[in-house]
């Protein structure tokens, strides 16, 4: 089946999708984006990515083409017209496309911003990385100063992507200071003595809306929680780790620059944080 895509008002097949080549977005990065995932055909914590989206909009000055809204009922009609039942929703808006490239903003008035959405099919609930965990490993953060701002600067991240692959991992944590930040596309943690450890939240790392998601349900299931750095060597002594994603959910991570975490093998409390989490998703999912 084609994929159906919107841009700019339209829903068209994805062959068919185009923006001007000069979009910011595509020559300075001057956008923002979110990710939504599909459980059973439904949104999980849309309001939450929906509040992050405007807030990043915000932050950088950006007018958003629709209404929250109407950013809602496009979700469920792409939904609809892919016949999504599990995986995600990317979302992307940028600062338009002027009549020629610039470093200064272009009025918003005469250069509306451009959105763009589109379906992904992924196993979300029963990925195989859940029950087997994943191996990362620690890289400098080198990325700009405002990591609390969800755009699509994404070149670093992807570059820590390959490291860990080309390292035979699966994934990086990111270093500064010498602490853990976050991983490459997701917020990191350990556990230490029945204690969740997780970076506090701060311009160094994103606001993730699954971590605010996990973090309320650890409490409300009476688990400690303490926000604060850690460093690599504290997560390699750790009891378990994961980390938390909005397509990965709760996944652990048994082993960090080739150091074995805890026995090796998925650890009890993510475990339980992931179905918690998941049977909240399915429950509150719209």
């Amino acid at each position: 089946m084609t994929r159906t895509v919107y841009v700019n008002g339209e829903y068209l097949p994805e062959a068919d999708a185009k923006i001007s080549i000069f979009d910011r977005g595509f020559l300075m990065a001057d956008g923002v984006y979110e990710v939504t995932s599909v459980l059973d055909g439904k949104l999980v914590d849309f309001d939450g990515h929906a509040k992050r989206l405007e807030r990043s909009l915000t932050e950088l000055d950006m007018a958003s083409p629709v209404t929250m809204d109407e950013l809602l009922e496009i979700h469920r009609e792409l939904v609809r017209r892919n016949d999504l039942t599990e995986g995600g929703i990317y979302l992307q808006i940028t600062r338009g496309a002027p009549a020629d490239r610039d470093f200064a903003f272009p009025d918003p008035e005469e250069t509306p911003s451009t959105i763009v959405l589109f379906t992904q099919v992924k196993n979300l609930a029963n990925a195989p990385a859940a029950t087997k965990g994943i191996s990362v490993i620690s890289i400098e953060d080198q990325r700009w100063a405002r990591r609390d701002i969800k755009t699509v600067q994404l070149l670093y991240p992807s570059m820590g992507k390959m490291m860990a692959k080309a390292a035979g991992a699966d994934d990086a944590w990111m270093v500064e200071d010498g602490q853990v930040t976050e991983g490459t596309s997701n917020n990191a943690y350990i556990v230490k003595d029945g204690k969740i450890i997780t970076r506090q939240l701060s311009n160094d790392i994103l606001h993730g809306i699954t971590r605010a998601a996990v973090l309320r349900l650890a409490k409300e299931a009476q688990m400690v929680v303490e926000e604060r750095g850690f460093t690599i060597e504290e997560a390699q002594q750790a009891d378990e780790a994961f980390i938390t994603s909005a397509t990965t959910f709760v996944q652990p991570v048994v082993s960090i620059d080739g150091a074995t975490v805890g026995e090796g093998t998925p650890g009890r409390i993510a475990l339980r944080l992931r179905e918690i989490y998941i049977e909240e998703s399915r429950a509150k999912a719209i």
